[in-house]
């Protein structure tokens, strides 16, 4: 390296000469002349893999002499421990110009804004956000987020507030895609749940007693959902529109607008709302549109009276006993309309299952069939409307009408 501190402050001063005046440690002061006018900076060069490169460090009317050596002092540290002092300045740089996971997420809410059907969308995300990812991420790049700081948001509610916490792992996700997509950060995405999360939290599903619920024959569905009909409240909706999904209870009661296209008659349940941990495309015939013309508002959820808050994992169960039907359960309705498909139509049990969300048994068929059957389960859930709403409509059996 030779001698160090060659240059003085005097020196820099007066120096007019254009050329490169080695300080020493790497450090050189570079004069440039472009006709009456005389720059000066500060250079630090270095040998890496056999290739010459200058950085440069700052004007002298920024940076003065004792910064520079200070500078190129750090530099050379990076060297020792093989950092390219130029790759980590343009990292730093680069860095410096990235958002912070809290500006990324309200950079996606006001992108996506405009395509929310409810006002109150952004709220919830913003809020959801707020009280559980900003205090661990928030001050985070987005490039800096890890799959620890997911799963350290996330196991405190995973249990306990379950619902919520799939919510926010879902919009985490949803924002550093966002931010990959961006070229704000690479790799995969740590909030992800399959092949990732799934195996780091409990599952909430392997935790619940498999429960065989009692179910009302599908012959008296019709005429329950006339009285059902007849009913006032949300509940009375919810459980409505239960019946003519053949959905969960779960599945209806967290229902979001932005889930419902309306214009393709299609309700898209979100993969960490399913038992199956798989996204689950929902036709949806007339009558059940209907109900989710009704039921839409600026609320968080569309079957619930409250702003922000789902409707009771209850209210529906007391429904019924308000309406003094005995011995059956909520989720029964959906063995109700198993047994009606089985027994009165010809679709394939793949057909059924599908509607169900039910995942086939056989792995080998499950491995072939490419196609969620859309098309055939509208056709299934059609008849199935009709026999619920339409008291006119045969049984065909047993001259039962």
């Amino acid at each position: 390296m030779g001698s160090r501190n060659r240059l003085s402050v005097t020196k820099i001063r007066t120096v007019e000469k254009p050329g490169a005046y080695a300080d020493g440690n790497g450090l050189y002061l570079q004069v440039r002349k472009a006709s009456d006018n005389v720059s000066k900076s500060w250079i630090f060069r270095y040998m890496r893999n056999g290739k010459a490169h200058n950085m440069g460090l700052g004007s002298i009317h920024v940076v003065s002499l004792a910064e520079a050596r200070l500078a190129a002092n750090e530099a050379q540290k990076q060297l020792h421990h093989d950092i390219d002092p130029l790759k980590a300045k343009k990292k730093r740089k680069a860095k410096s110009s990235m958002p912070t996971f809290k500006e990324g997420a309200a950079r996606y809410i006001d992108i996506h804004r405009p395509t929310w059907k409810n006002p109150k969308h952004a709220n919830q995300w913003a809020n959801t956000l707020r009280d559980y990812a900003e205090p661990i991420i928030g001050s985070l790049g987005t490039e800096e987020v890890h799959r620890d700081h997911v799963i350290h948001i996330l196991e405190p509610i995973w249990l306990e507030k379950a619902e919520t916490a799939s919510r926010v792992r879902g919009r985490i996700e949803k924002i550093l895609d966002w931010a990959a997509v961006e070229g704000y950060r690479s790799g995969d995405n740590p909030a992800r749940w399959r092949g990732n999360l799934e195996h780091s939290l409990p599952s909430r599903v392997a935790t619940q007693k498999v429960v065989h619920h009692s179910a009302l024959p599908y012959a008296e569905v019709p005429a329950f959902y006339k009285r059902l009909s007849k009913e006032d409240g949300m509940a009375a909706k919810a459980l409505q529109f239960l019946i003519l999904t053949a959905a969960r209870t779960s599945e209806v009661r967290f229902a979001t607008p932005d889930e419902f296209d309306l214009n393709t008659k299609v309700w898209t349940v979100p993969a960490d709302r399913m038992k199956a941990g798989k996204e689950h495309r929902v036709p949806l015939t007339a009558p059940a549109v209907a109900l989710v013309h009704k039921c839409l508002s600026e609320d968080e959820y569309v079957f619930s009276s409250f702003e922000s808050k789902a409707m009771s994992e209850n209210a529906m169960l007391a429904l019924l006993k308000r309406m003094e039907v005995a011995g059956i359960t909520v989720h029964g309705f959906r063995s109700s309309f198993r047994d009606w498909a089985a027994e009165q139509t010809d679709f394939p049990k793949e057909v059924v299952e599908g509607a169900l969300a039910h995942k086939l048994v056989d792995k080998v068929e499950a491995a072939y069939l490419r196609t969620d059957m859309l098309k055939l389960r509208r056709e299934l859930m059609t008849q199935w409307s009709a026999i619920c709403v339409e008291l006119e409509t045969p049984f065909l059996e047993d001259g039962i009408e």
